[in-house]
């Protein structure tokens, strides 16, 4: 980032009348991507006395002022030094390098809270952050199949989770306006542990992922592209999230591997007893009882956001 022709003031930013107090007044938001963005825009369209604060590369930078997601840019973090919440929505293992930097540049009380899909390392790098940066692990539980600025959009977040892993009790104020600003996206706060999170995310959403890719990886390799234009809609919507970027989920496997490893253990065992039973009407009967009992327990559709849990940056 060494593009000097920013910040960018957004043209006519802060003329719209207060139309709710924000419950923070400066946001700075780092890594401008489909969450990162998604954030932008509700917090433009809900506070439109807020100062939304962008950073990022210039190009994205470029497409965030043409979508009015931000009312400055900057491609250093100079410009969050005002900034009373900060959000890192980089990639998991960038948030660990810039969460060491933020003090050069922030010297006043302030809120730092992250959107990514692992809270142990992120957690464990806050510690060494000054007593006037207060840090909270976030991750929202809202994505879509197509990462970028480009498909970011204001209610991603409607109706999904947003977790939150605080470290102490000592965080209680804290915490609770992080509730309350997630709650204006119309998001269902949830507080745990750094450690329950990860446990939680490689069954929810680490193993799903890993499973669809390795899968589509030999079907591919068997059947070639001849056959994959034979297969039918179902092999379409099971493999969705085989369209996610390994540069995403290589910072998530490094991050959270203890997890993700009992948890393909755990799946590679079920597959090997299916794989030594395959004559057995039992085996079979009794994994798709299971599978389809807890299908059942997955809330329904509309609940749910279409795509990939939130794994952006």
């Amino acid at each position: 980032m060494s593009d000097r022709n920013l910040p960018v003031i957004q043209p006519g930013a802060g003329s719209q009348e207060l139309a709710k107090v924000p419950v923070f007044a400066r946001i700075g938001i780092i890594g401008l991507g489909l969450v990162g963005g998604s954030i932008a825009l509700a917090a433009r369209q809900i506070w439109p006395s807020s100062l939304v604060i962008g950073v990022d590369n210039k190009e994205v930078l470029e497409k965030a002022m043409v979508l009015h997601a931000i009312d400055v840019a900057a491609d250093d973090l100079t410009v969050i030094s005002e900034a009373d919440l900060i959000i890192l929505a980089a990639p998991v293992c960038q948030n660990l390098v810039l969460i060491s930097e933020l003090s050069d540049y922030v010297s006043s009380p302030t809120v730092v809270t992250d959107v990514g899909s692992t809270k142990r390392a992120i957690s464990e790098a806050a510690r060494c952050l000054p007593e006037h940066l207060t840090f909270v692990g976030g991750h929202p539980l809202g994505g879509a199949a197509r990462q970028g600025i480009e498909h970011a959009r204001p209610d991603l977040f409607v109706k999904r989770p947003w977790l939150f892993t605080p470290s102490s009790e000592d965080f209680g104020e804290t915490l609770e306006r992080l509730h309350q600003f997630v709650e204006a996206f119309k998001a269902n706060p949830v507080s745990m542990t750094a450690e329950e999170h990860d446990a939680l995310l490689a069954n929810l959403s680490h193993l799903p992922q890993l499973t669809i890719s390795v899968m589509l990886h030999v079907i591919g390799g068997s059947v070639g592209r001849e056959g994959l234009a034979l297969s039918g809609r179902g092999l379409a919507d099971t493999t969705r999230l085989a369209s996610s970027p390994a540069s995403v989920w290589n910072d998530i496997c490094s991050t959270n591997s203890d997890f993700i490893g009992g948890a393909l253990d755990e799946l590679i065992a079920a597959l090997s007893d299916i794989r030594m039973n395959l004559k057995s009407t039992e085996a079979i009967d009794k994994v798709f009882a299971s599978a389809n009992k807890w299908r059942e327990l997955l809330p329904p559709r509309g609940e749910r956001q279409s795509g990939t849990p939130s794994v952006e940056r």
